[in-house]
């Protein structure tokens, strides 16, 4: 699937249908929420040294089923916020919210979805490449993302994508649901 294609595909009753991923054109497809949730065997342990520190791939077993909790806001477009959507029907099955910071010619990817029995399915892909496209359009250097060190499908896609890592944070989730989690920051140059 390509960006500005459609594609076939099983939807959650098994019919074939088509998925579209696109700009938003809509309050319904900009306020879409889908629940975000992943299931890992790999966790990316950090190994901190005297000159620095690591990441280390460590299986988890059992594996692991991550339910992110309810405690954001629907998303309101802000001022450079942008998303594009991937729609089977009138369905909303996955999103990316993109925001750009012209200081640093960064495009953040502040959250990227796909419902549960879209995942897998290239429509992922096809939403990182349209905020690649946007990041160019926009004059960005780089897209840049956050993820949890106990997310290793997305961690294992990114890098199928391109993306490196670039830092991390042992603080970031402190007193919230992910507390004990590393967050990991990735990159993607496109100079």
């Amino acid at each position: 699937m390509t960006p500005s294609d459609s594609a076939s595909d099983a939807d959650a009753g098994g019919a074939a249908g088509a998925v579209t991923v696109r700009a938003a054109v809509d309050e319904r497809e900009r306020s879409a929420v889908i629940r975000g949730e992943f299931r890992s065997d790999t966790v990316y342990d950090v190994v901190v040294s005297e000159s620095g520190f690591g990441l280390s791939p460590r299986p988890l077993d059992p594996p692991v089923h991550k339910v992110f909790p309810d405690d954001e806001p629907a998303v309101e477009e802000p001022g450079n916020g942008h998303r594009i959507v991937a729609v089977a029907g009138e369905r909303v099955c996955g999103y990316v919210d993109t925001e750009y910071e012209p200081w640093n010619r960064r495009l953040v990817v502040a959250d990227i979805e796909v419902a549960g029995p879209w995942q897998g399915r290239g429509i992922g892909r096809a939403l990182m490449s349209h905020a690649v496209e946007r990041a160019r359009a926009c004059g960005a250097g780089h897209v840049w993302l956050e993820v949890t060190n106990i997310n290793a499908p997305a961690i294992r896609a990114y890098r199928r994508m391109g993306f490196a890592f670039c830092g991390l944070d042992t603080t970031l989730y402190r007193g919230t649901a992910s507390e004990g989690e590393t967050a990991l920051f990735m990159s993607l140059p496109l100079d």
